[in-house]
């Protein structure tokens, strides 16, 4: 995997986070997760019905 600092300048500027963006990440840090009909919190049940959808990664050795 590539590393950002063998980007140069300009790309790495491209990817960074503005400050307006930096902010808004704080500020959504603190507020807390709120479950709806929509997106209902899983429980351990349901969890145990999830399945994988891309395959397990190999550890090399």
């Amino acid at each position: 995997m590539a590393s950002t600092t063998d980007f140069p300048y300009e790309i790495q500027r491209e990817l960074a986070f503005t400050e307006k963006e930096r902010e808004e990440l704080k500020r959504a840090r603190t507020m807390p997760i709120s479950f709806d009909e929509d997106c209902p919190e899983t429980t351990p049940e349901r969890a145990l019905r999830f399945r994988r959808v891309n395959p397990a990664r190999r550890t090399a050795q």
